[in-house]
């Protein structure tokens, strides 16, 4: 099954992306850091960027903010990387303000998170109106995000099969880590709708179903494992695959659910990026963090 009609963009959603960090400078947002982190992740092998996403601290960015981060990293990215903007606020007429402008700026594609302020009234009918209402007069493609334990929202695949029907909305990002959710989203959608892993816990288990791919935190600072255990998976090499999906678990919790934004920027220096602080009021790490997420980037052989 093939979806009716054709987005007003083209852009390919098979593949690892980083939602990449914003680095700050006493507060301030270190264009030229950002600029140079970009370089260098386009030499790893992902397959392009996502920014101003949840590790990017897009709620944290003024409208000036977010515009500059997105023009920088569409300047800075490889030609053939594709640009992802999270430009999902509130209201529909924000969003879509926001989308339009970030498609100006060089993004190729929009991520939409559901707003959630309302989230006693975003039923599935509220969802669906907003998302079809920024699709149809969006410049680029509409990319769902879904992202529960930020939201406390759940976007259902009944939805997202409705969804999917548009033309201009052309993927997911799913990061409820729940693999049977996946699986459902896979059994409703047209084969040219992409599913993509939004945590790299589950990033072996849900290309093995179908996904095309995976936006991951974990790709800010294992591009390279992201993007092997991706081909492995896709060439049918499971064997290879697992051992490396097991190994970066530890590696994943860790930037994830125990030290979060803090705990990735402090990563991110070690292994030669530009992470710095995040900005309040999220704190940095401690000296006592940053030893164990220097123990356990050894212990996966991400640090020598």
């Amino acid at each position: 099954m093939t979806r009716r009609g054709t987005s007003v963009a083209s852009v390919t959603l098979h593949g690892i992306f980083p939602p990449i960090a914003t680095p700050f400078l006493d507060g301030t947002v270190a264009y030229d850091r950002l600029a140079a982190n970009v370089e260098k992740w386009g030499r790893t092998g992902i397959h392009g960027f996502v920014v101003l996403g949840s590790n990017g601290e897009f709620v944290y960015l003024s409208e000036k903010e977010k515009r500059r981060v997105v023009e920088t990293v569409a300047r800075s990215a490889p030609t053939a990387k594709p640009v992802i903007a999270g430009t999902g606020c509130e209201s529909t007429e924000e969003t879509l303000r926001l989308t339009r402008d970030c498609a100006k700026l060089g993004a190729q594609a929009a991520l939409v998170i559901t707003p959630y302020f309302f989230g006693g009234r975003m039923h599935e009918a509220a969802l669906e109106r907003h998302y079809r209402t920024i699709a149809d007069d969006a410049p680029v493609p509409i990319i769902l995000y879904n992202v529960p334990k930020f939201t406390h929202l759940n976007i259902t695949a009944p939805l997202v099969a409705r969804l999917a029907e548009h033309p201009n909305i052309i993927g997911i990002k799913d990061s409820a880590g729940n693999v049977a959710q996946l699986g459902e989203y896979l059994n409703h959608v047209p084969g040219d709708f992409s599913v993509l892993v939004g945590t790299a816990s589950v990033l072996f288990a849900g290309l093995s179903l179908g996904c095309a791919g995976g936006i991951l935190a974990l790709a800010n600072i294992a591009p390279a494992q992201c993007v092997s255990i991706f081909e492995q998976v896709r060439q049918g090499r499971f064997e290879k695959a697992r051992p490396l999906q097991r190994e970066m678990i530890p590696v994943n919790k860790a930037i994830t659910a125990t030290y979060g934004v803090a705990g990735l920027k402090a990563a991110l220096d070690l292994l030669g990026y530009f992470g710095g602080d995040p900005r309040p009021p999220l704190l940095p790490s401690t000296d006592a963090e940053k030893a164990e997420i220097r123990n356990i980037l050894q212990h996966a052989g991400l640090l020598p």
